[in-house]
């Protein structure tokens, strides 16, 4: 993953930041892995549903790097953190909470975003409510349907699903799943579930989803069409939710953002061509530090993001043998080759995912979420501010801080399209 990034990227670029370990901002000798230092204005998205301001959210991912050995009560001090900046999330003026799926491990534990999202359903009034991602062929399309429209009941049309294939070889494992059918797995079962949430029903019989005919019971509230996104990688999966008619959840680090660009093009003519209108505007992720002072905040948005890093390595291990081999993850496998053969080393290609995500003061932090989202055409950034080990309380800082001097200035931004808002809502902003 991380290595196919830096093989992509690192050689459409000029090779002599990364020629250096370290470059010179500001009169700080930092790596070369700030944000760009300029103010961006995004012409507002024209659309019969009207525009919105930027949509800004924020996910917990309960990582507990030092707990893979077993210790059941540093897990419950991660989970009792990981809640509390999750209720805080609403009263900060974020405008949704998303969570993660994994298992096995302290990369995430977070076996079931939808429960966990359920929880919060409760707790909160209008923050709208995602998962990043449920993976598809860990379940049964017919469960997610139902999970899925339990929670738009319990919260009043604020779901937004996002839905994902999953690679780490061990999680595939532990449910018995052979991966070599995971691709096939994710699109039966994302049109199993949309099948579900839209109509009410499933009646399915694909290649390896089978699904005789069952109520989704209760019946969807509301429609989910333009509330559904998948997380994508590869060039294939982009088409391949542009032909499903779904949104695009990306969470950045595998390649550059020029690439993803070229990617999500690909994506919307797609889209348009198959379902004859409009895709929604895309989602991006990132792992985020600010602090004040800015040297602090290039050393150890650095040191955190890095340690997330390197944890995503030993989790996913995209470059093992195994890859070649796999069904459908021909991809993963061949960009890593590439990138070995052109010598990228293994810290080049860590510091490559680093260089993706956010850190900084935050008028570094608002100018590179502002760069991205240009780039994209995105509609909103959900910002990740718990992770490899940090403090409690810089946890509550990093999320404070951002909440007080970067959240504002990306609201002030020239609008885009809103994502997850139920089908009244969506009528009642185009009367």
């Amino acid at each position: 993953m991380i290595m196919a990034a830096a093989g992509r990227a690192l050689r459409s670029m000029d090779p002599s930041p990364f020629a250096r370990s370290l470059t010179t901002f500001g009169g700080i000798r930092t790596r070369p892995c700030i944000a760009f230092l300029y103010h961006v204005t995004i012409p507002p998205t024209q659309d019969p549903r009207g525009v919105f301001e930027m949509h800004v959210g924020t996910s917990v991912i309960f990582q507990n790097p030092q707990g893979n050995a077993g210790d059941p009560d540093l897990d419950e001090k991660v989970y009792d953190l990981e809640y509390e900046l999750a209720d805080n999330a609403e009263s900060l003026g974020f405008d949704s909470l998303w969570s993660v799926e994994h298992h096995l491990n302290g990369y995430a534990m977070c076996p079931d975003p939808l429960k966990f999202l359920m929880y919060f359903a409760g707790r909160t009034k209008n923050i709208r409510l995602g998962t990043m991602v449920v993976v598809m062929p860990w379940h049964e399309p017919l469960r997610v349907a139902e999970d899925a429209s339990v929670l738009d009941q319990v919260s009043g049309g604020r779901t937004i699903l996002g839905l994902g294939r999953g690679v780490a070889k061990q999680e595939f494992e532990g449910f018995g799943v052979d991966q070599n059918n995971a691709r096939a797995l994710l699109v039966e079962g994302i049109e199993a579930t949309k099948m579900g949430l839209e109509t009410g029903v499933i009646d399915y019989q694909g290649t390896v989803v089978k699904q005789p005919y069952v109520q989704i019971r209760p019946k969807p509230r509301y429609s989910f069409k333009g509330r559904i996104y998948g997380s994508a990688q590869s060039p294939e999966t982009y088409e391949l939710f542009g032909k499903l008619g779904i949104g695009i959840l990306f969470i950045p680090g595998q390649k550059s953002w020029d690439d993803v660009a070229r990617d999500l093009e690909v994506y919307r003519s797609t889209f348009r061509a198959v379902h004859n209108e409009e895709p929604p505007a895309p989602i991006f992720a990132g792992w985020t530090f600010v602090d004040e002072d800015e040297k602090r905040a290039q050393e150890l948005g650095y040191k955190y993001i890095r340690g997330y890093v390197d944890s995503a390595m030993d989790h996913y291990n995209v470059g093992g043998a195994h890859m070649k081999s796999l069904k459908g993850y021909e991809n993963y496998a061949k960009a890593t080759e590439d990138a070995r053969a052109a010598g990228i080393t293994e810290d080049m290609g860590k510091d490559y995912f680093v260089s993706n995500h956010v850190y900084g003061t935050p008028d570094q932090c608002v100018a590179r979420i502002a760069e991205v989202r240009e780039k994209l055409g995105a509609c909103g950034f959900i910002a990740i501010f718990n992770y490899a080990g940090m403090s409690a309380d810089e946890a509550r800082r990093n999320q404070q801080l951002f909440a007080d001097k970067v959240l504002p200035r990306l609201k002030a931004l020239a609008p885009g399209l809103d994502i997850g808002l139920p089908s009244p809502a969506l009528e009642a902003a185009a009367a």
